[in-house]
């Protein structure tokens, strides 16, 4: 996902039902991975060719299809075919970079919305594209590049969890959906212990590179924002669909995704609030150390007033001074100064301004 809007002049015009892979190439070849399954039985098998669907498309049994990668357009249109989805339905599955939305084509309902990942190896965060269109029998899922994220949901359906091997194709299309928001929220909190951690460092040594980390948190949680925020409306949309495939007993789990991708918001709001409040506590401490250092020469400044205008009555140019020629002038001079410099020091002390 890009973190700004990214569009080409040969774009403009297009027809909406245009099939154009907009997006990045992240995966060398498409991949085909399908489960098929209901109480009895699980045949699960990576396949090469479209038509290999029909096989599995025509009985009554829950069909997931997973298809990673998105740059071969042929092989799409051929899914698509076979599938009977519309050319607009196809091309909202090639737009990765397009806002997050829900759609009810009639035969199918069309959700896109982002996945947001932590890379551990390269340390950063990651958000790609995610499509998941479902009827009664079949849920295709189109991600742009083959992971793990869905993992746990096949180990469930291979274990024969009661639930998800007796259910339709709606609770499946929950589970993948809860499996999404459960990264949002996993994301966040690594995000939140790398703000939390930061802040003896912003106490301890507020020095450039704070408020330089300041900002790149920033711009790490607006890049997250951007996958969640969309997401919060996809399911409260979902959560309110009437649907012939969204079964009535499952309504309490969609409003549990609703719970969840609110608490993953409200979690990124907060986040937003504390880095501002991090940043107002860093201005607050370098013009603080400047007070104090203005503070400090003030009072130098202030002592030093009297001391130049005695020093500077002893440098005139009179013939007769009377305590020029005495033996201990000078010195007198001095303890003098040490006298209203301690004095002076003293009534700032009682003021309080030291």
């Amino acid at each position: 996902m890009t973190r700004f809007l990214k569009t080409t002049k040969h774009e403009i015009g297009l027809s909406p039902q245009e099939l154009l892979f907009r997006g990045q190439k992240k995966e060398d070849e498409i991949q085909l991975r399908i489960i098929n399954f209901d109480e009895s039985k699980v045949d699960e098998k990576a396949i090469k060719t479209a038509q290999q669907l029909n096989k599995y498309i025509s009985d009554e049994s829950v069909t997931w299809v997973n298809i990673d990668g998105l740059h071969d357009i042929h092989l799409i249109e051929e899914i698509g075919n076979t599938l009977d989805l519309s050319e607009l339905l196809l091309a909202d599955v090639l737009e990765t970079n397009a806002r997050p939305k829900i759609q009810d084509h009639g035969n199918w309902i069309f959700i896109s919305l982002k996945l947001v990942q932590y890379d551990e190896i390269n340390s950063h965060f990651t958000v790609e594209n995610l499509s998941l269109i479902f009827n009664e029998t079949v849920v295709v899922s189109f991600q742009e590049k083959r992971g793990n994220v869905f993992d746990p949901v096949r180990d469930r359906i291979r274990n024969h969890k009661r639930t998800l091997r007796s259910s339709k194709t709606d609770y499946l299309v929950f589970a993948l959906l809860d499996t999404v928001i459960d990264h949002y929220l996993y994301v966040l909190s690594l995000f939140g212990e790398k703000i939390e951690s930061f802040e003896e460092v912003l106490i301890d040594k507020p020095d450039k590179t704070v408020i330089e980390k300041i900002n790149l948190f920033k711009k790490e949680l607006n890049h997250i924002r951007k996958g969640i925020k969309p997401a919060k409306e996809v399911i409260l949309s979902l959560s309110k669909t009437e649907s012939e495939f969204i079964e009535s007993k499952n309504d309490l789990h969609f409003k549990e995704l609703v719970n969840n991708i609110n608490l993953a918001a409200d979690t990124l709001d907060n986040y937003r609030e504390l880095l501002s409040d991090q940043l107002n506590i860093y201005h607050m401490i370098i013009s603080s150390k400047l007070n104090d250092i203005m503070k400090f020469l003030t009072i130098f400044s202030v002592i030093f007033i009297p001391l130049t205008f005695i020093a500077g009555v002893y440098g005139t140019n009179f013939d007769f001074i009377p305590e020029l020629h005495m033996q201990y002038g000078y010195f007198l001079m001095l303890l003098v100064m040490l006298i209203i410099s301690g004095l002076m020091l003293y009534y700032f002390k009682r003021k309080k301004w030291l």
